[in-house]
C-alpha cells in the first residue's frame, strides 16, 4: 500500500522533488499537498518578466492541473497549514482540513522583510514575493503615477524595471553606497547604476527612510535626511527571511530557518524541509540552483537512497532586466593575500574583474560582456591552478592559447561537469546525453527534457552552441530570422514588445521598436496589422491597406488579373434556395467557371474586380456571407453526413462542423486554418490531414491538430479524446487561440506545433483547464469584434475605390 506524503507548500522546490521522486519511486505514495497560494505551481524567477509584461502568468506555470491529476496528487490551494500534530503525525489547514502522513515536508518558504519605520501598514505598500504582489503592482502601474521601491538588491531592481516599463515614475532609494553591495564590487555597482538611471529610473544610494508618510493611504517616503519623495506606491524588497514559525510551533528544531541535516532530515525522523524555508550547516538560500539540489536530495532519501548529500556550491547571481547582463559568483572583497585582475572598456561599457588567491579564482564579477561566466565558475568551482594562462585570464576562455578561438571550440573545451544552467543546476554532459539519447532537435526540446534555459533564459546562448555542437548542421539556431530588412527584431520579440510595451498602431511599434524604415515593407506590415489585431481586438483599427491583394479585396486574384469568389457554406451544406441563387449570379455576370472545391465549397471564377461588389450583393441577397477562401483565417470546416445518415456514423459531425464554423468563422488567424468533422473513424472528411480534425467514437470526439496536405505532407498529431461536443468546442476554440497569440505570422500550425512541442501544446490545452478557459474566452471576446462580413461592407460602400476601374485617358486628354 502506497505511503503517504504530505508537503507543506507549492513552490519551485518541492515541485521539483516530486518530479524526481515520481522519477526515482513511481507509486510509492501518495502525495497531497497543501498551498497557501490559490492557484498551482509556477517559476518565481520569472516574476519579474510578468511584471514588466514580457510574460504572462500562463507562461510561467510548471505545473498546471493535468499534472497533478496525471500523478493523483491531492492538491488543497487556498489552504494554510495552522498546526502540525507530530504525534498523531497529521496537519491541519485554516479551512478546517486535516490530512494524516508517513512523511511530511515543510516547504514554507520564506517571507518578506519589512522595514520598522512608520506606515508600513497604509494602503500602497506592498511586497515583492510572490504572484500576488505582483498582480497589486499591475494594478497599481495602471495610474502611471510615482512608485518608490526600497531595496536596491536583485528584486528591487528587478520590480523597479518592471514598474518603469509599465509607465511609472519609479525611484530607487537603497541604504548601502552601491547598488547589489552583496553580488557586485563597487566599480560594477556604479555601471548598473548608470544602466538603471539611463532607464529614466531615479537612484538614490545612502538613502535612509526614516517613515511612510501618508493619511489614509500612501503619499510619500521621508528619509532622515528631511527629503520626502512623492509616491503612491511603495515596493518593499529589503530581504527575505525563512518562514519557520509553524516548524518551531511544532517543536522542530528551529535556527534561522528550520534545521536539517545534509540529507534533508528535520530533528523528526518523518519530517523533512526543503526550500528557502530549510537552514543546512548554518546556511540559508535564496536562489533557486541550491532549493533544487535540496530537491533532488529529498527525493533520493524518501525514495530510499540515503546516500546523496546537500553540499554548499556558490551560485551565480544574474539579474533579470532585459538589457542588461551581469555576472557575479564568490568573494570579491579585497584582502591583503588576493590579487586581483581587472579589464575595464568605456566605450562598450564592459567591466570585468577577477578575484585570486593562491592562483586560484575566488571570486568573478562581469558586466556588460558574460559569456564566460560558466567558464570561471567551473575554474572557481573546480580551484584549478591558473598561473599557465594567468596573462590571458581576463580575456576569457576563448583566449587561452594567446588567440581568440572559435566560440563552438571554446564551448566543446568545456568539460561534461561544466555547469551550463545555474538556475537548474544542469552540466553539459546531462545536456548533450539526453540531445543524443532522446534524438532531441529544437531548443524547447532541450528545456523541456533537461530544463537547461527554461527559467531566466540567460544561459540561452551556451544550450544553442551546444546543440550546434551535438547536432552539427542539422540544427540552425538562426532559425530565428528578423522579421524583415527593416529591423533586427524576429517575429516573438515583435509580438513579446507589442504585448510588453502596449503598442497599439503600427506607428508606434515602428517608433518604439526603432524600425529602420519609415513605413516598413510588404513582409512586416501584414505582419504587424495581424499580431495588433490579436492582441487588441476591442482597440485597434484593422489596416486593409497593411494586408495582402487577396485580404483587401476580399477574392482570389487569378492568373488573368480576374478574381474568383467562394461563398461561405457552413460545414458543407447547402439548399436548393442557395444554389438557384448561385446560378442566377453566374448567368447574370457570365463567371466562366464554377468549381468545386476540396473544402466542399463551390468557386466562382473569372470575374472582374469592378465587379465583385454587385457579386457579393446578389449572394448576400440569398444569404451568403464571405467563404475568406483569400484569407489568412478559417477558411472551411469540411464535414461527412455523419449519424444523421451514415449507418457507421457515431456522432453528428456535420452538425458540429456546422457549429464550429458558426462560432469561429471571422477570426484571423497566423496562417489559413482549415478543419475537418469526421462521424467515424473511416474519416470521409479526411480530418487526419487538417489544421486541426475531430474523428468522432463512440466515446466521444477524438480531437486532432498539425497535419498537412500542401506542399507538405503531414498526418495529424492527436490531442486528446473528450466525452461531449461542448468540450470539443472548448478544446478546439482554445487551441486556435494559442496558435492565434503564439505563432509567427504566415506560420501554418503544423509548422508552430512542431517548433514548441507537442506536448507543450497538449499540456496547455488538455492537461491545464485553466489556461484552456482562459483561451477559449479570448478568443470569444475577440469574435465579438472579428464577425462582420467583408463582403456586406464592401456592398455598402466602405473602400468603394478599391473597385473602381482606372480611368481611361486618351493622347491628347494625356498631352493636356
Amino acid at each position: 500500500m502506497a505511503e503517504k506524503l504530505v508537503i507543506i507548500g507549492n513552490g519551485m522546490a518541492p515541485g521539483r522533488m516530486l518530479e524526481e521522486l515520481f522519477e526515482k519511486a513511481p507509486g510509492r505514495f501518495q502525495v497531497t499537498i497543501f498551498n497557501a497560494e490559490p492557484r498551482v505551481n509556477y517559476d518565481r524567477i520569472m516574476l519579474s518578466p510578468v511584471l514588466s509584461g514580457e510574460k504572462t502568468y500562463e507562461d510561467i506555470i510548471i505545473h498546471g492541473d493535468g499534472w497533478y491529476i496525471q500523478h493523483g496528487i491531492t492538491l488543497y490551494k487556498g489552504h494554510r497549514i495552522v498546526n502540525i500534530d507530530r504525534a498523531a503525525k497529521t496537519v491541519t489547514s485554516d479551512q478546517g482540513v486535516t490530512e494524516s502522513y508517513d512523511k511530511l515536508v515543510i516547504a514554507t518558504g520564506s517571507v518578506p522583510f519589512i522595514i520598522p519605520v512608520p506606515g508600513t501598514d497604509l494602503p500602497g505598500v506592498i511586497t515583492y514575493r510572490d504572484l500576488d504582489d505582483v498582480d497589486a503592482m499591475l494594478l497599481a502601474a495602471q495610474s502611471r503615477a510615482k512608485a518608490v521601491v526600497i531595496g536596491g538588491g536583485l528584486l528591487g531592481l528587478e520590480a523597479a524595471a518592471g514598474l518603469a516599463m509599465r509607465g511609472m515614475d519609479v525611484t530607487v532609494l537603497h541604504v548601502m553606497p552601491t547598488l547589489m553591495e552583496r553580488q557586485l564590487d563597487p566599480a560594477a555597482g556604479y555601471l548598473l547604476q548608470k544602466a538603471m538611471e539611463d532607464r529614466g529610473i531615479k537612484v538614490i544610494t545612502k538613502a535612509n527612510t526614516k517613515q511612510i508618510v501618508g493619511t489614509d493611504k500612501v503619499e510619500g517616503i521621508e528619509l532622515d535626511n528631511g527629503t520626502i519623495i512623492p509616491a503612491t506606491l511603495v515596493v518593499m524588497a529589503v530581504g527575505i527571511r525563512p518562514n519557520a514559525g509553524l516548524a518551531k510551533e511544532a517543536g522542530l528544531a528551529v535556527n534561522r530557518g528550520i534545521v536539517v541535516d545534509a540529507g534533508m532530515q528535520t530533528s523528526d525522523g518523518d519530517i523533512l524541509s526543503v526550500g528557502e524555508c530549510a537552514e543546512v550547516d548554518g546556511m540559508v538560500y535564496g536562489l533557486v540552483a541550491p532549493l533544487y539540489e535540496m530537491a533532488r536530495v529529498a527525493a533520493a532519501h524518501l525514495a530510499g537512497d540515503t546516500t546523496p548529500a546537500f553540499v554548499h556550491a556558490d551560485t551565480p547571481t544574474k539579474l533579470k532586466v532585459t538589457g542588461i547582463n551581469l555576472f557575479s559568483i564568490g568573494d570579491f572583497a579585497d584582502g591583503d593575500d588576493r590579487e586581483e585582475i581587472v579589464l575595464r572598456d568605456a566605450t562598450a561599457g564592459i567591466y570585468k574583474r577577477v578575484i585570486l588567491k593562491d592562483n586560484r579564482i575566488i571570486g568573478t564579477v562581469l558586466y556588460g560582456e558574460t559569456s564566460d561566466g560558466a567558464w570561471f565558475n567551473d575554474l572557481k568551482k573546480k580551484g584549478v591552478d591558473i598561473s599557465a594562462m594567468r596573462d590571458t585570464l581576463i580575456f576569457g576562455q576563448s583566449y587561452q592559447g594567446g588567440s581568440p578561438l572559435d566560440p563552438m571550440a571554446a564551448v566543446a573545451a568545456l568539460p561534461d561537469d561544466a555547469e551550463i544552467c545555474g538556475c537548474n543546476g544542469v552540466c553539459k554532459g546531462k545536456i548533450t546525453s539526453t540531445i543524443t539519447g532522446k534524438g532531441l532537435t529544437s531548443l524547447d526540446d532541450v528545456r523541456a527534457h533537461t530544463k537547461a534555459s527554461a527559467s531566466c533564459g540567460s544561459c540561452t546562448g551556451l544550450v544553442e552552441q551546444l546543440m550546434t555542437l551535438t547536432l552539427g548542421d542539422s540544427y540552425n539556431p538562426a532559425d530565428v530570422q528578423p522579421m524583415c530588412n527593416c529591423t533586427d527584431l524576429g517575429h516573438d520579440d515583435v509580438r513579446r514588445l507589442i504585448k510588453a510595451k502596449g503598442l497599439k498602431t503600427i506607428p508606434a511599434v515602428m517608433q518604439e521598436l526603432e524600425w529602420k524604415t519609415s513605413c516598413g515593407c510588404a513582409k512586416c506590415r501584414p505582419a504587424l496589422n495581424y499580431y495588433l489585431v490579436c492582441d487588441w481586438p476591442d482597440e485597434y483599427a484593422d489596416d486593409y491597406q497593411s494586408r495582402y491583394i487577396n485580404e483587401r479585396v476580399h477574392a482570389n486574384i487569378q492568373k488573368d488579373g480576374t478574381y474568383s469568389v467562394v461563398p461561405r457554406m457552413w460545414g458543407g451544406v447547402t439548399n436548393a434556395n442557395e444554389l438557384r441563387a448561385i446560378a442566377d449570379v453566374v448567368d447574370k455576370f457570365e463567371i466562366p467557371m464554377v468549381k468545386m472545391t476540396g473544402g466542399q465549397r463551390i468557386d466562382l471564377l473569372g470575374i472582374e474586380k469592378e465587379d465583385l461588389p454587385a457579386v457579393w450583393a446578389d449572394l448576400g441577397k440569398a444569404g451568403f456571407i464571405s467563404g475568406q477562401a483569400y484569407a489568412k483565417g478559417l477558411r472551411t470546416v469540411k464535414t461527412c453526413v455523419g449519424s444523421d445518415w451514415c449507418r457507421f456514423g457515431t456522432q453528428d459531425s456535420t452538425g458540429f462542423g456546422v457549429r464550429l464554423e458558426k462560432f469561429m468563422w471571422g477570426s484571423w488567424t497566423p496562417a489559413k486554418l482549415k478543419l475537418a468533422v469526421s462521424g467515424c473513424p473511416r474519416n470521409c472528411a479526411e480530418a487526419t490531414c487538417k489544421d486541426i480534425g475531430v474523428i468522432c467514437v463512440d466515446s466521444g470526439y477524438e480531437i486532432h491538430f498539425a497535419g498537412a496536405a500542401g506542399l507538405d505532407i503531414k498526418g495529424t498529431e492527436v490531442l486528446g479524446l473528450v466525452k461531449t461536443e461542448d468540450e470539443a468546442l472548448e478544446h478546439i476554440v482554445a487551441l486556435t487561440q494559442m496558435y492565434r497569440e503564439q505563432a509567427r505570422y504566415l506560420e501554418r500550425i503544423y509548422k508552430w506545433a512542431k517548433r514548441i512541442g507537442y506536448d507543450e501544446v497538449r499540456r496547455q490545452i488538455i492537461d491545464d483547464a485553466d489556461k484552456r478557459r482562459a483561451y477559449f474566452e479570448r478568443f470569444v471576446f475577440s469574435q465579438k469584434f472579428a464577425q462582420v462580413d467583408p463582403w456586406s461592407e464592401r456592398v455598402s460602400g466602405e473602400h468603394k475605390h478599391e473597385f473602381k476601374p482606372m480611368a481611361t485617358i486618351g493622347f491628347n486628354q494625356a498631352a493636356e
